[in-house]
């Protein structure tokens, strides 16, 4: 691994060291927590492998995910379509829509580097057009998924700890704790990103590309550095 290889995936490594950092200390506060009410309620503690591997863990890790796909996903398709003066996670004002071929670069109007779908035509065009929407929305309905497989498992695990009568899958989508534990993480989701779109009007972070330029009007929409 190179200093060149460091330095040119830099971002992409920062975070995914950051992920991975933070699920394993996720790992051992959570195993402290369950362990602590396990002991309060009389029943069987975990290892730390056991609590990684059970649907406690998994639907815990699996609820932030599928909001933080959500959130990009609804971001994505909603920039296409819709503006907000003077941000520059926005587009201009008379840019709206999915723009030309030629802005596009695809087709005939595709360079000679562009990537081989954007030379195509058809389908092809079309799927790669619209990757990354389908690539963020493909894994948010499949963290969604295993979402609420972990939490049916967790809640009825919890039921039989108490005694009391367990659900179906089905019935554990119409349940109030699968649609508390999404809402309360798509709503911090949707605050985080309309907050982002408004705090650029007016405020700026020298050298970042999710801000504009310091010295830019609070009006200019569309500019980043």
């Amino acid at each position: 691994m190179t200093v060149r290889f460091l330095r040119e995936n830099s971002l992409s490594l920062f975070f995914g060291l950051l992920l991975l950092g933070s699920l394993i200390g996720q790992s051992f506060a959570g195993l402290h927590q369950f362990n602590a009410d396990a002991v309060t309620h009389h029943e069987s503690t975990y290892t730390w492998f056991r609590y990684v591997t059970s649907s406690e863990f998994g639907g815990d890790v699996m609820e932030n995910w599928q909001s933080e796909f959500l959130q990009f996903s609804l971001y994505i398709l909603s920039t296409v379509w819709l503006v907000q003066r003077g941000s520059s996670e926005s587009k201009s004002p008379g840019n709206m829509g999915t723009a030309s071929d030629q802005s596009e670069r695809v087709g005939g109007h595709a360079k000679r580097n562009s990537p081989a779908w954007a030379k195509t035509a058809g389908l092809p065009r079309f799927l790669y057009g619209n990757s990354l929407l389908l690539a963020m929305t493909f894994c948010f309905f499949g963290s969604w998924l295993c979402q609420s497989v972990n939490g049916w498992r967790a809640y009825n695990h919890q039921q039989l700890e108490h005694k009391e009568p367990t659900i179906t899958w089905g019935e554990y989508w119409a349940n109030a704790d699968f649609w508390d534990r999404s809402l309360q993480n798509w709503q911090s989701e949707f605050l985080a990103i309309g907050s982002m779109a408004v705090f650029t009007i007016y405020l700026r972070q020298r050298g970042s590309p999710e801000s504009k330029p310091v010295g830019a009007p609070h009006d200019a929409t569309g500019i980043t550095n």
